[in-house]
């Protein structure tokens, strides 16, 4: 459920802004409209988005309850499909975006993959609904003996294919919706700027308010209605999502695919491979002006740092045109493209200690959800808050504190400290490692009084005695977590890029959380293992009683103290981008630029 909450901030997508005034139809129509779309074309974008986030958060926000009481999954299981399955979905995104910016548009896009998420969700229905596709019933006495029979190959691979269509659909629709709304806005009028303000703020609040009633009033229709029903729910919200998304075609403004910045990455990393031998001194390097369309993109420029990558900027003979442009852009690449590589290698460091952060986070769907299922979650003698809905305490913790932080906490460490967020972005992820270590030790200290009273009354349904809400502080620890550390390594790929490459970004993030999630299930497939030898039950065994889950939490606990001792070490030896260049162009550079003009 993290990962499916987990957005870039508005200021990710001020690249497109530059862009949205080239405007073009779809290949079916002729017409081209001359004027941005606007508010007319909101309700229309809007509303897609809302439905198919409001299907795909209410379908997996409950998945974890799913997989253990009606696919009959243990716990490790479950987890390990759920983080393999959360690491492809946010891998996907990267392909989406390729594919639109390279060749057929943010439409496209969206319009295909809302049908692979349509499909998927039909068939997770079709699987609920009928009975050959799930495993057999099991009685209440077998599930607590862990004696239930699990699902066959078949039904297995099918649940497998539907979440495949269910990746491909996130892969579109994630990173071309927000910059698809933004394209229907004039930014060279006031007007056009202002719709493009109000838009973002208009997306984060649907957002938030779906998410909410996902997590709350879909996981409930599930848990304690009926499985088909809520399914249903979803299925019918992505329906309607990708009615409302053609019927607004001919209100919607459509930009021309301009080429994706990751061709441009890689055909420098194999321009510099191929240009390996060559000496950098005194050669001639291609430093050609950059256009797109009226759009103007500021140069970087060139450093020193990891200098053998300006090898792929060194021009040969017959690799540049009578006009100057590149004969083959996978000889010869720009000073531009150059630093751009270099500012992406430039960060991985810090994305690394982000990955082992982010694991944190991920266990509030998994292990936290197999607690709930535990313990007394009755609010009042009538009402029982779903598993699924636990995490709901983030949300809320995170909707209460951003705008403390922003509007209160931030202005008060600014007089103080001269830093214009308050303190610095490595600080403030800094402080989000130091709650995600906290967050786990916290969800130990809970998880074991939790088993000690669940043995020590040895209730016949395994529950203990125990509220729900104790959990509480563990999800409130995590949702500060995400707040700096996962918020704040948003901001610093945003500032830390140049301006053409604000949508990589975005991608970071993605290729950040989706291994988090890798790492996250090799873990618990590790831990399953070792734990389990000599007789004795694993930490992870199927019934959460029995194990010592309270050990698992102090491992990625220990893991979270190296992963400080490593973000203390990289981040004090970060140079941000404004004091390179600022050192380079005091130092100066002994290389000849060959500024080529078209």
């Amino acid at each position: 459920m993290s990962s499916s909450r987990s957005m870039p901030p508005p200021s990710l997508l001020e690249d497109e802004v530059g862009k949205a005034h080239h405007h073009s139809s779809p290949p079916q129509q002729k017409s081209i409209q001359r004027k941005p779309g606007g508010w007319k074309s909101m309700p229309y974008i809007l509303g897609n988005e809302s439905f198919e986030r409001l299907a795909s958060i209410g379908l997996v926000a409950n998945f974890t309850v799913f997989l253990m009481t009606v696919f009959h999954m243990n716990q490790v299981s479950a987890s390990n499909l759920i983080n393999i399955w959360s690491g492809i979905t946010n891998f996907t995104p990267l392909v989406g975006a390729f594919i639109s910016d390279a060749y057929v548009g943010k439409f496209w896009v969206i319009a295909f993959s809302s049908f692979a998420s349509l499909l998927g969700m039909v068939i997770m229905t079709l699987i609920v609904a009928l009975p050959k596709l799930l495993p057999p019933s099991c009685a209440h006495q077998q599930a607590l003996l862990n004696q239930c029979q699990g699902p066959t190959s078949r039904q297995f691979g099918l649940l497998v294919l539907a979440l495949g269509f269910l990746s491909i659909g996130a892969g579109g629709i994630r990173p071309c919706s927000m910059p698809f709304g933004v394209d229907q806005f004039d930014p060279t009028t006031d007007e056009g700027r202002k719709g493009i303000s109000s838009f973002f703020n208009w997306y984060y609040t649907t957002l938030t308010v779906i998410m909410l009633i996902a997590v709350t009033l879909v996981v409930y229709i599930q848990d304690s209605v009926s499985w088909v029903l809520g399914f249903s729910i979803s299925t019918m919200l992505m329906a309607c999502s990708i009615v409302l998304f053609f019927v607004g075609t001919k209100m919607y403004i459509y930009v021309k695919p301009e080429g994706s910045i990751f061709s441009g990455i890689a055909q420098t990393l194999i321009a510099a491979y191929k240009k390996r031998n060559l000496e950098v001194e005194k050669a001639i390097l291609y430093d050609p002006p950059i256009t797109k369309g009226t759009y103007q993109v500021p140069k970087l420029p060139l450093t020193n740092r990891f200098k053998y990558f300006n090898k792929a900027a060194i021009i040969l003979d017959g690799e540049t045109n009578l006009n100057g442009s590149q004969v083959s852009s996978w000889n010869l690449a720009s000073i531009q493209q150059v630093e751009e590589v270099k500012c992406l290698i430039k960060v991985i460091p810090i994305l690394v200690s982000g990955i082992f952060c982010f694991t944190t986070t991920i266990q509030q769907g998994t292990f936290t959800v197999s607690q709930a299922l535990k313990m007394d979650r009755h609010l009042g003698p009538h009402f029982q808050i779903p598993a699924g809905s636990i995490g709901v305490i983030s949300l809320i913790t995170i909707g209460i504190w951003l705008p403390i932080y922003d509007r209160i906490l931030v202005p008060s460490l600014r007089k103080r400290t001269k830093i214009e967020s308050g303190i610095t972005l490595l600080q403030r992820m800094g402080i989000g490692i130091g709650f995600s270590i906290l967050a786990m030790i916290v969800a130990a200290l809970v998880e074991k009084k939790r088993r000690d009273s669940a043995t020590y009354h040895n209730r016949p349904d395994g529950l203990a005695p125990l509220s729900v809400m104790w959990l509480a502080p563990q999800l409130i620890l995590i949702a500060f977590a995400e707040v700096f550390n996962s918020l704040g390594q948003l901001e610093f790929y945003y500032k830390e890029f140049p301006d053409n490459m604000k949508s990589v970004s975005n991608a970071m993030f993605c290729v950040m959380a989706g291994t988090a999630n890798y790492v996250s299930s090799a873990l618990v497939t590790a831990v399953h293992k070792v734990t389990g030898k000599h007789g004795r039950s694993d930490w992870l065994t199927a019934d959460i009683n029995v194990g010592r889950v309270d050990y698992f939490y102090y491992v990625i606990a220990g893991l979270g103290v190296l992963n400080m001792g490593y973000y203390l070490l990289v981040s004090s030896q970060y140079q941000f981008k404004e004091k390179i260049q600022s050192t380079e162009e005091e130092s100066g550079l002994d290389i000849e630029l060959n500024a080529s003009k078209k």
